[in-house]
């Protein structure tokens, strides 16, 4: 197997456990490219010959995964999340062992499955418009305030130190917030905002009790409280509660669905997505990442037999999974499986037209969008 292996060392303890992990791994005829960045050398230069590799390993925190799974959206290439930051959330959302013999295991199965990629678009205080991609959460507000507050002390205290920052910031202020979720308008009041892929955060709660990071739908949490002291009955109730059995309290936390939400704030509230703080405000808008498919040839009937679709022969129009390593094929879910199972806005029904002879000629179905899901490896 050919691997590459990115290493943050400004990540996290700097431990060193990487080298544990391709040692671990390493058997007669692999390749392994380790290719190091303490922040100065940006990690899109490292992966842009990723497509020679049979996986990308991106060993760090949450940042540098979800950096490296943006660049490598849609390419079918397998990311491995090694989980070498403070707070790992992408690695504890998917039960993955933190143990680097138990990676390289894990990696050796080569199972991956297919989850979807958001994006991110704001304006820098600099002026700049700036699109950065995030695979759990992004937000603005009470979030990024604490987001904020851990960064000094994240080295020392580890994840205690979002809870250290949470309990220095227990009155932050509120803003009047409008959301224009797939172009209709909701207006609340809160202290805070999440758009959520991935929904579990630090010690285990998860923000919400329904979560699919495959369905090509992004949850918007709006925290309503009106101070932290509020949320407290609400984050107690889903740290003691795994099933996702909790009831959501409009008063104190709302939820919303949406492909795309646009967030406005007044005042403006400070931006973070997937823990890095952006030095930007409101407004901001999120997405899940669409692309389009193409113009694919439908079945249709032509002079007495019945042609089908390319992609229905490979199984392209199977339920969203995964596949194995080495299979280098697209997303399964590229045509007819759109996530949101019907087609774009711009996707028309269609009737095959009839040539001069009675005969059906091919119609070209307008494209359909679909999540360019990112393929990670992972526990089944």
């Amino acid at each position: 197997m050919k691997l590459l292996v990115l290493n943050n060392l400004a990540s996290g303890y700097g431990e060193g456990a990487i080298y544990d992990f391709v040692r671990s791994f390493a058997a007669d005829g692999d390749e392994v490219c380790l290719r190091s960045t303490d922040g100065t050398t940006a990690l899109e230069s490292l992966i842009a010959d990723a497509r020679d590799f049979d996986a990308v390993i991106a060993s760090g925190g949450d940042g540098t995964v979800t950096t490296t799974a943006y660049s490598l959206a849609s390419t079918g290439i397998p990311v491995m999340p090694f989980p070498a930051g403070t707070a790992n959330l992408l690695a504890l959302n998917l039960a993955a062992p933190n143990e680097p013999h138990a990676l390289a295991k894990m990696l050796r199965a080569g199972i991956t499955l297919d989850f979807d990629m958001a994006e991110i678009e704001f304006r820098a205080d600099d002026g700049e418009s700036a699109k950065k991609g995030f695979g759990i959460m992004a937000g603005a507000g009470y979030d990024a305030m604490i987001m904020k507050g851990a960064q000094p002390s994240k080295r020392l205290l580890g994840p205690m130190a979002y809870f250290s920052a949470a309990l220095a910031n227990p009155l932050p202020p509120t803003s009047k917030i409008t959301l224009t979720l797939d172009g209709e308008t909701v207006e609340e009041e809160g202290l805070g905002i999440l758009i959520v892929n991935f929904s579990k955060i630090q010690f285990d709660i998860s923000v919400t009790n329904k979560n699919s990071p495959r369905d090509g739908l992004l949850d918007i949490v709006v925290l309503k409280a009106g101070n932290a002291f509020g949320l407290l009955p609400a984050l107690f109730a889903r740290a003691i509660d795994h099933e996702g059995n909790f009831k959501d309290s409009p008063e104190t936390i709302e939820t919303f669905q949406a492909r795309e939400v646009v967030v406005e704030a007044d005042p403006p509230m400070q931006i973070q997505y997937d823990g890095e703080v952006a030095k930007a405000t409101t407004p901001f808008a999120a997405r899940i990442l669409l692309r389009r498919v193409g113009r694919v040839r439908r079945a249709v009937r032509r002079r007495g037999r019945r042609e089908t679709c390319p992609l229905d022969r490979q199984g392209g129009l199977g339920e969203r999974g995964g596949g194995r390593i080495g299979s280098r094929r697209p997303t399964r879910n590229l045509l007819a499986g759109c996530p949101l199972e019907q087609p774009c806005e711009r996707a028309t029904s269609f009737e095959p037209s009839r040539k001069a002879d009675g005969s059906s000629r091919y119609a070209a179905f307008p494209h359909r969008l679909a999540s360019p899901s990112i393929s990670l490896i992972a526990t089944t």
